[in-house]
Parts: C-alpha cells; structure tokens; sequence
C-alpha cells in the first residue's frame, strides 16, 4: 500500500530527514525538514507552490491544543474567526462574508477537496488531521468560484503500512476542560488499510453566569471517523470515509461591555442596565457591565450534528491520474439565543438550520515534467438549505417600553394624559405574548467547468493559465409573520405598527430565482532566479455568487411601511467580483538550514456583499459598493541549532472602503444622509472589521535527547497584532488594543516506548481580548442607552497531556 508521509511545519534535523535517529542527528549540519502541500492539487514542496501558504501540521495543532479553526487564527496571519451573537465570522486579509445565513463563504473550506461552504461549519472542532494548509487571496479556478478572499484546505490522515495507534488524554483544572483522542490504523489485508479516529472533548467553561450561577460555555464535542483505503490494483486506488460530529455549547462567551446613561427624559438618566433592575425588576446580576469574565444571562445553547460521506477515487489513466471525488453531506443544529443579552427576561430567539449537500467532481491530471502539464475537470453540486428563527416576547420588559415611549410620544403631542395612557395602554398590550416566526428555504444548483495549464518555457521560467466557467440556479423564498405564543397567526392591526417601531419587523412572503454564470480567469508566471530563489506572479478574477437575504425583518417594498419609511434594501443581492494582483518570492538559503518567503498583494472587490445590522435585531444583505485590501505577508523558518529552531510570520494589512455610501452608523454617530426616515453613514476611506496594520508570530523549538531514549521537547510561541476594530459598525469605544500572548509547552518523551508527558500553557499572559463586539439590541432604539455585548477570548490556561504511540 501506499503512503504519503507528510512533513511538520516545524524545523527538524538533517538526520531526522533521512530517516535516521533523532538521538544521532548530532553528527547531521542542522537543516529544515521539506513541508509538502496539496494546495495546487498536486503534491509539492512549499517552497514550489506560487501562492501565499500557511500549512499547520496535525500534530503542531494537537501540541498546541488547535481544537478548530478560532483557534488556528494565531498562526495564520490576516486570517481571522469569531462567533458572533447569532452567526460566525471568517476573514482572510480583511474579507469576510458576515452575518446571514443565506451568504456562501468568502473564505471557502474543504475538506478532503469537498466544499464545506456553510458558516456553521467553521465551528466543527479538528479531529486526526495531517495538515491544514491556509491559501490567502482570490483561489477560484482550482477551489472553486466563492473562495474570493482565500481557501482553507483540511486534510485528514490516512492509515499507513504499519500497525499504530495513539491514546492522547488533556486535562485542564481552572475550566475543567477534558479531551481525551483515540487513533488506531494500519493494513487490513495486502490491499486494504483502515484508520479509526475519535475525540471526546467537554468543559465548563470561562465565563461566570451570574443569573444562573454556572460556568459557561459549558461544551460537549464528540467526533468520529473512519477511513477506508483501498489499493485495487497497480492503476487504481479508492478512499471512503463516513464522519459524525456533535458538537454542543451551553451559555456563551458573551459580557456586556458598555453601559451608559440613557438620553431617553423618560428613563431619567439611568443606564440600561438600572433601568431592567429598578424599573422592570431584572436580576440584579444586569448591573455587572464591565469585562470581567463574568456575564448575565437567562440561558442559551447551541446543539449541532454533521455527517458526511466522501468517496476520492483514483485511476491511472496513460500516464496521468483522473480523479473521482464524491460526497454527501448532511448538517443541523437548533440554538437558544438570549439575544437581549443580559439576565433580564426581555425577548429570546431560538432558530435552527438543515442543511443538505451532494457534490461530485471529476479531476484529470496529466503527469509532471513534460512541456505542458494540465489539470482540469467538472464540478456539480446541488445543495438545500432551511432555516427558521422567531423573536419570542413572553414578558412585560419591552411591553413596558413600548408604553413609556408611546405616552411621552402623545404627550408630546398634545394629547391628554388619558388619552395618552389610553394608546400607550393599546400599543403595549397589543405586542405582549408575541412572536414572529420566519422562515428561509435556498435550493441550489450549481456546475462548472475547470482548467489549468503549466507551460514550462525553459528549466527555471515556468507559466500558469487558469479559467473556470460556472453556472449557478438558485431558488430562495422568505416569509414572516406574527403569532401568538402557541403559534397561531395573529390578524393585522396595532401590533404590526408596534413591531415595525420596536424590530422594524414586518409581514411578507417573498420568493425568487437567480441564474447567475461567470468566467474567472488567471494567470501566473514563476522564475527560478537561482536554485534557492523562485519568484512569482499572479493576477486573477473571481467571483462570489450572489443569493437571497436570510434573515432581514423587513419587506422590501417602494410603498412607506407602517412607521412611514421606505425600506432600502433587497430580498435579492448581486455577485461580488474581485480583481487581484499577487507577487511574491520563496527563497531557502544557509545550506538549506533557512527559509523567507513573501508576497506582496493588491485586491480590488466590487460589488461588496455586506450585512448591516439594523440596530435592533436584522440583518439587511446588500451590495456594498467597492474596497481595496493590500499588505505584504512574511514567513520563515531557520535551524539555529540542531536542538533549536525558530518560526516566524508577519503580516501587514490596508484595508479602505472606496465606495460604501449606505454603511451602519454608530450609535451617537451623526450621520451622512438620512434617505426615507433611514440614516447611513458613508464608509468611503474607512477600514473594516479585523484589520489590523499589522499581525504575527514568532516560534522557538527545543529538543535535547537525554539517557538511553528520552526527550526534552519544549516550544514557545509568541502571538501578537495591533489594534483592530471588534465591530462591523466600527464604533470607537470597541477597539481591541494589541497584545501579545505567549503560548508555552513543555514535555518529557520516551522515544523508543512512545509515551510522552506535558505541559501545556496557553494565554500565559493572560490578555483580555474581545474577537466581536455590537450593539445590544433595543437598548438604544428602545430605552436610549449606548450598550455593546462582547465575544471575550479564553483567558490563561494551563494543562497536563499525556499520550502514548504504539
């Protein structure tokens, strides 16, 4: 059988790269072990590949505690993830698609080549990975048309010749948290090699819950895969592999932040907090309003199930390879969001998403080292998505609101008293016991066409074209409406008009189709200046589809709705388009025992897909306008020593909206226009949520060998960025200050009986980092108080591994 042995990211010794004993490597110069990569569907040195690349080894991540991908962030310059209140965010230098369910990814993942395009899934924990290869900037014609600002390729591990296994335990006392791995592979028979992989992780959690006296968030993560692999013959091999996944979350990771004084006359002056305590009577636990890992909250929870089916099939066919790659993907997940977040019983909204996915794509690759070399091949994909959400108003807090704001509104103008207390009476009792259920549906339908060729003009000049034609079918339909608490539909009236005020909701019945086809184009020329030396150069077009809006309150309309507003926006929304510049050098040099590599980049994007929140609890999708995201991006490796070596990686990012004239303001922002009753604020010349001017790690790895078969292994890892804004509507008092965090592990090996001890320290300097933060709903537009809630990082842990390979 078969077996691709692929290489840490870490720095080894000469010897180590011959196969020989680490304890004999002194007799060895140190040098770097080479890291191979698949990120151009062919197996390569990194240093070959003309595309800015951060590949993280299995078992770095499994050093590390690299559970999943808000975790890889720390290694991967400019690449960026967080959760947020209701949705997951991913940007690679500076892009990212947003909060709304109906967006494909702009950051597209795959796994063992299969597209997992769906937000949720970047939450899914790691399991038995060999790598995790990071491709920054425009990646359409190989990975397919929507991965605009860059490609996240997973890749699992495979079973070997040899019997082996692995039983790895983690333990961390401060948030209980547990982790506990099984690995078992090797050869069936003469053709057939099997690899079990499973992982069971839970924890308490970091955040104190004040209201409900427990930590959070409390997880529950299970996952299990096997992996089949089977060598038919000299000319075809087959992969199957069948993963389940759970991954389950109580309570959130979420403070509020920010609490000042209301400005509403009404509320006298008070803060958002003081008024749900002394007016509404909240659990006094509201007051905590400052970051301090500790929240308030009424309880949430997110439950989430995945399976998947991929079969990659293989054949010889001449002296190229026509590659089979077949998948059924399944996914669910149903969540509690206390979306007023705080321990006051203001309004909760559970949601839940199904998602269905088969994909089949046929590859052919010629073989290396001729004139020309190709890869090509087709690509079909049909997906369904349904998602269900519903705001649930089941007590008297924003009823009570509603009266307040409508009786200083009467009475303001010239109404009575009575006559006062007699509509706000109307107005409040009419929204008590409510709910608005909405639903989405998205059925997709999508093929495409793909080619690559490489022209090697002489030894060292080499050049690269790329298309790939796309046609895409979508169908998406939206409805909302109003209920009662048992779910039965509530006639028109005064509620519709509350709920508009209030969550600027309204009922509609929408539905669309959208046939969408695009041609991205590439080209890139590489140049070996000398044997240590190759420069590149990349220039490209790509496209991210377009689709329906999930999850907006409103129903676009040009007649004024029940407050008397136009509505700005649509159920549908445009392809964004991305034009992209890339230049970049990969050097080795010091008789191999150094590496640099760099790349410059430019990329324009028009039609920006952009989703604002409306201030209370919608997200509207539409096409932004235009922006420019630039920078250079370095990375190295150097052998110091042959116990000692180094890592590092920086990069330097500029982001700039030059066209964004309806972008959110910020509460108490004065904004640029004011179009039908809505105000915007004009984002031209501004940066986005993530960027920070400049972001990096610095590695060191030691290894000594001791007595007959033992190891001292320690690492060290520096993380640090700048400054960067933790909100999409870029307020001021939610900018993130710099930091950096030191990662630490420190362990005794017995290389020759294969267990290890370790210590595993993460966040030593304990920094308090906020990865998203946004205005908490309805405490401006309802009660007048500027208030923000923040996604808070894990503070420092430290905890004891123990693993044994066999």
């Amino acid at each position: 059988m078969k077996i691709m042995r692929v290489c840490s990211i870490g720095l080894a010794s000469a010897a180590m790269t011959a196969g020989l004993s680490p304890l004999s490597s002194a007799i060895a110069a140190p040098a770097l072990e080479e890291v191979l990569v698949t990120a151009t569907l062919r197996t390569e040195s990194l240093q070959d590949v003309p595309v800015s690349v951060n590949a993280v080894s299995g078992e770095k991540m499994q050093e590390a505690g690299i559970d999943k991908i808000e975790d890889l962030q720390a290694y991967v310059p400019n690449l960026s993830m967080s959760e947020t209140g209701i949705g997951t965010n991913i940007y690679i230098r500076g892009i990212g698609s947003g909060i709304n369910p109906g967006f494909e990814q702009s950051v597209g993942m795959y796994f063992d080549g299969v597209s997992y395009s769906r937000a949720q899934l970047t939450r899914a924990p790691f399991l038995d990975l060999a790598r995790v290869e990071v491709l920054r900037g425009p990646q359409n014609i190989l990975y397919g048309k929507n991965s605009i600002a860059g490609a996240l390729s997973l890749i699992s591990a495979r079973p070997g010749d040899e019997q082996e296994g692995s039983l790895s335990v983690l333990y961390e006392p401060d948030h209980e948290e547990q982790i506990v791995d099984f690995i078992l592979s090797g050869p069936l028979t003469d053709t057939l090699g099997a690899r079990i992989a499973m992982r069971k992780r839970s924890m308490d959690g970091y955040i104190e819950n004040l209201t409900l006296n427990r930590d959070e968030p409390a997880r529950d993560e299970s996952t299990f895969r096997a992996i089949l692999d089977w060598e038919a013959s000299a000319d075809l091999t087959a992969m199957l592999k069948f993963e389940l996944g759970k991954f389950n979350v109580d309570g959130r990771q979420i403070e509020i932040v920010n609490d000042q004084p209301s400005t509403n006359p009404a509320f006298g002056g008070a803060s958002y907090s003081q008024i749900l305590v002394a007016q509404f009577g909240a659990d006094p636990s509201v007051l905590n309003t400052g970051l301090d890992y500790k929240r308030s909250s009424n309880g949430d929870y997110s439950n989430n199930r995945t399976r998947n089916i991929t079969l990659n099939v293989d054949y010889a066919l001449g002296e190229g390879t026509l590659t089979f790659i077949t998948a059924a993907l399944e996914y669910e997940f149903d969540e509690l969001c206390d979306c007023d977040f705080t321990g006051a019983n203001i309004f909760s909204v559970p949601f839940s998403e199904d998602y269905e996915q088969y994909s089949q794509e046929i590859r052919w690759a010629s073989p290396i080292g001729e004139t020309f070399e190709h890869i090509g091949g087709l690509y079909y994909q049909t997906s369904n998505l349904d998602f269900y959400d519903s705001i649930v108003i089941d007590s008297a807090i924003i009823p009570g609101a509603v009266y307040a704001r409508v009786r200083a509104a009467a009475i303001a103008g010239g109404a009575s008293p009575a006559q006062a207390d007699a509509q706000a009476a109307a107005a409040s009792g009419s929204i008590s016991n409510t709910t608005t259920p909405r639903y989405f549906s998205s059925d997709a339908e999508l093929w495409s066409v793909f080619w690559q060729t490489t022209w090697n003009v002489t030894d060292r000049l080499r050049a690269n074209f790329g298309l790939r034609y796309s046609e895409e079918e979508k169908d998406g339909s939206r409805s909302l409406t109003v209920a009662d608490l048992q779910g039965n539909e509530r006639p028109l009236g005064t509620v519709d008009g509350v709920l508009d005020g209030v969550f600027k909701i309204e009922r509609h019945d929408l539905e669309d189709t959208q046939d969408t086809d695009q041609l991205a184009p590439s080209i890139n020329v590489q140049f070996d200046a000398t044997d240590e030396v190759m420069v590149y150069a990349t220039a490209s077009r790509g496209y991210k589809s377009g689709g329906f809006d999930a999850r907006s309150n409103a129903s676009p309309s040009a007649a004024p709705n029940a407050a008397g507003n136009v509505i700005i926006g649509s159920f549908e929304y445009d392809e964004e388009e991305a034009t992209s510049l890339e230049i970049g050098a990969k050097s080795s040099f010091w008789d191999g025992r150094a590496e640099l590599n760099v790349a410059v980049f430019m990329t324009e994007y028009d039609d920006l897909q952009v989703s604002i929140f409306d201030g209370t609890l919608g997200f509207n999708v539409g096409n932004a306008g235009k922006a420019e995201t630039q920078g250079i991006e370095f990375d190295g490796r150097i052998a110091l020593t042959d116990e000692l070596v180094m890592s590092a990686a920086i990069a330097f990012l500029d982001f700039e909206f030059t066209e964004f004239e309806n972008g959110q303001c910020f509460q108490g922002q004065t904004p640029d226009s004011v179009v039908n009753g809505v105000a915007f604020c004009d984002y031209k010349g501004k940066t986005n949520q993530y960027v920070a001017d400049y972001s990096g790690n610095l590695a060191f790895n030691y290894t000594h060998s001791f007595g007959d078969a033992m190891e001292f292994r320690a690492a060290t890892d520096f993380v640090f960025t700048d400054d960067y804004n933790s909100s999409q509507n870029l307020d001021p008092s939610q900018e993130q200050d710099g930091y950096v965090k030191v990662n630490m592990r420190l362990a005794i090996a017995d290389v020759k009986d294969g267990w290890e001890l370790a210590l595993v320290g993460k966040n030593l300097t304990d920094e308090e980092v906020v990865s998203y933060s946004n205005d908490t709903p309805l405490a401006n537009s309802s009660f007048g108080s500027v208030n923000h809630y923040a996604f808070i990082e894990r503070p420092r842990s430290v905890a004891v591994q123990a693993s044994w390979r066999w």
